[in-house]
């Protein structure tokens, strides 16, 4: 055993002239959410809690796209989704379509430990949070100025999701389109969001776990479902790796990203940072993202194909990270 391992992520594909300041809160929050999990691991708490307790704290913040702070639908409300999956024994639990559970993650975490499902959404899974005893509180809890100011951006430039990466020349060119259907990209770089949150744990004992959290897309439709939940996409745990995605969820699902990072592993061998550089690379097509990853030996790795990842990491032995590019 390599000892206990952490990652934590605030969304793939990062605005180049994203002001300082904000780049600053950024590592700061990924900072205590770290020493936050660090503690949690000294005191010998097991990966499935620890994912769970960092993550309500990522949501518990406006910063990042999750919980507080979630973009919006296109209605002006909030959707959020999380999932968390318990390497050992491969235990999960999922949760989409929540408007009132102030942590998605602890929703998550009681399907998986307290019903006979996997995967909850919508009014069903917002009446078992308060059978559970779940924390509610109203959609606009959620809601932050600065979404709202995006969101009239996205209808604006009738655009689902903010995105730097494709430019906005010959957009105009869509407008042939019968009743012209949302650009998946084309705002200028100023209005991009910060996206999902994620955190991966081994714990000393070797056990991984991993969590994700989000409130999608901006300007998308009610009802839409992302990678976050979806176990094998957005989030997988098993006895080898932990693993939690970020960035374009269609191209996500499509590569089954974080179970092939597992998969990989497992039936061609590879080490962490390997397979997780072997699916960034071969498995998302024309797709954006990131992801971070633990190995039941202690490592940690991540990897990412846009402009940069909000992301820390820290083991055992002492090394701790966080960052943004490259």
């Amino acid at each position: 055993m390599g000892g206990w391992a952490i990652a934590v992520h605030g969304g793939a594909g990062v605005d180049p002239n994203l002001p300082h300041e904000r780049q600053e809160e950024a590592k700061q929050l990924l900072t205590r959410c770290l020493n936050l999990g660090i503690s949690a691991l000294r005191s010998s708490l097991s990966a499935i809690d620890v994912v769970e307790l960092v993550v309500r704290e990522l949501e518990s913040d406006p910063l990042f796209n999750s919980g507080r702070g979630s973009a919006l639908t296109g209605k002006g409300t909030v959707e959020m989704e999380a999932s968390i999956m318990d390497g050992s024994g491969r235990r999960c639990g999922a949760v989409s379509g929540l408007t009132m559970v102030k942590n998605p993650v602890s929703l998550a975490r009681l399907v998986m430990d307290k019903s006979p499902h996997s995967y909850l959404a919508f009014s069903g899974a917002e009446e078992f949070g308060r059978q559970q005893g779940l924390e509610m509180v109203d959609n606009s809890y959620f809601i932050t100025e600065d979404n709202v100011e995006m969101l009239k951006l996205a209808k604006e430039a009738n655009t689902i999701m903010y995105d730097y990466r494709i430019p906005t020349v010959g957009l105009d060119t869509c407008s042939a389109v019968v009743e012209s259907p949302l650009q998946m990209n084309g705002l200028p770089i100023s209005v991009y969001a910060p996206e999902t949150v994620g955190c991966v744990v081994v714990d000393s004992e070797g056990r991984c776990a991993a969590a994700t959290s989000t409130g999608g897309l901006m300007n998308k439709m009610t009802g839409r479902i992302g990678d976050s939940p979806l176990i094998g996409a957005g989030t997988y745990a098993c006895d080898l790796c932990g693993v939690s995605c970020t960035g374009e969820g269609e191209a996500i699902i499509r590569g089954t990203l974080s179970r092939d990072v597992a998969a990989v592993m497992e039936y061609k061998g590879l080490g962490l940072q390997e397979a997780v550089d072997y699916v960034i690379q071969e498995r998302l097509d024309e797709g954006k993202a990131g992801l971070i990853a633990v190995s039941r030996n202690g490592e940690v790795a991540y990897g990412f194909n846009c402009v940069g990842m909000f992301r820390g990491c820290a083991t055992e032995n002492g090394f701790m990270e966080v960052g943004i590019w490259e």
